[in-house]
């Protein structure tokens, strides 16, 4: 900790001396050390943190993280050696479950998954492996947009296409948010799309696209997308069909990407898309440490997050990246869980049935 220094003149001060002196010197001490964080340096030095991404590592998820990873250290006491791995399955449910379960909770493991990792116990009650109420939420790094897309051959170049020609959507695996949002899109605004799962990742659905083998993909995000193509967009070879927003992403807009609003006629879909899309949004990049971890280490992670996402070369290096930092404490993400595992009954089953293919 860097001691700051007064510039104001210094006041006589009595001077105390014998018992009394030094009762006012362990009062002092108390103080101070009640102020720090408890041994962070100490503990923290020679350790190494554990940063799992439980996405492959072509996606959105995997470029922040890494990106964070890089100067995270330099705000922990102790400065610790970060080893960024990526942990892919089950949608981020296999990256969950080590966290919970196997991941050390004494401050040395931390994770990002994507947010269907973190709803799918309420759409899933009998999902066990980990209670997602029960994670400590360190900050959030963005507020991202997904996308339903086509690549430039494809006869779907509009929403409106999609509602009257079928189109062959590819996904990973279930539960992640390129197979729901499809379905998601699919159920409520009549979109005629046929979704075909097992890919990869994203660097596979985008060779797909290229080879013709499916027309495009849905809910992959736009600050990763401008990340991973450039060149695609600004040669205009992606179709951008609808964007998964409360509000419209003023640079979409721009583009005359639709918000889905106007396509969903029924009141209980829309207020299902509205939780979905609300609760990605909010958890677009969010990092998270498994239960138990005590409460000085959630500090200094804490911190280091707000810290780290303001950082100037941070953000010089996610601005070469094209990706976007939209900072979110701890508290703010661990809110807007507690709101969505709140929804009415009548959302969350139909938020159930809409993104199942």
């Amino acid at each position: 900790m860097t001691r700051q220094t007064s510039r104001f003149p210094r006041k006589r001060e009595p001077r105390i001396s014998g018992p009394l002196a030094a009762r006012a010197v362990c009062a002092i001490v108390l103080v101070l050390g009640a102020a720090l964080p408890a041994g962070a340096a100490d503990f923290y030095a020679g350790k190494t943190i554990n940063f799992v991404v439980g996405t492959d590592v072509g996606g959105g998820f995997s470029i922040y993280a890494r990106t964070i990873g890089k100067y995270l250290a330099r705000y922990i006491p102790g400065n610790p050696t970060v080893v960024v791995k990526n942990m892919p399955g089950a949608g981020g449910a296999a990256a969950s479950a080590w966290l919970y379960r196997i991941a050390a909770n004494d401050g040395t493991a931390i994770a990002s998954v994507s947010p269907n990792a973190i709803l799918g116990k309420l759409i899933d009650e009998s999902q066990g492996q980990y209670d997602p109420a029960k994670f400590v939420y360190l900050a959030g790094a963005e507020r991202g947009t997904r996308l339903c897309m086509t690549f430039a051959h494809s006869r779907v170049k509009t929403l409106d296409d999609a509602r009257v020609v079928r189109a062959v959507i590819g996904a990973t695996s279930a539960g992640s948010p390129t197979r729901e949002y499809a379905a998601m899109f699919k159920h409520t605004t009549g979109a005629k799309f046929e979704i075909v799962s097992g890919y990869k990742g994203p660097p596979d659905l985008f060779i797909a696209m290229e080879r013709g083998e499916i027309d495009g993909v849905c809910g992959l995000d736009w600050a990763a997308l401008k990340s991973q193509q450039p060149d695609w967009l600004r040669e205009s070879k992606l179709n951008l069909l609808v964007q998964g927003a409360l509000d419209p992403d003023p640079e979409l807009a721009a583009r005359g990407v639709p918000t889905p609003w106007r396509y969903i006629g029924n009141d209980i879909d829309r207020r299902a898309v509205a939780l979905m899309v609300s609760f990605q949004q909010a958890f677009g990049k969010a990092y998270l440490a498994p239960p138990g971890v005590p409460a000085a280490q959630v500090s200094t992670l804490r911190a280091a997050f707000e810290a780290v996402l303001a950082d100037k070369d941070l953000l010089a290096e996610a601005e070469r990246l094209r990706i976007e930092i939209a900072p979110q404490s701890g508290e703010s993400v661990q809110r807007v869980l507690r709101g969505a595992y709140a929804a009415p009954a009548p959302v969350i089953a139909r938020l159930k049935a809409i993104i199942e293919p």
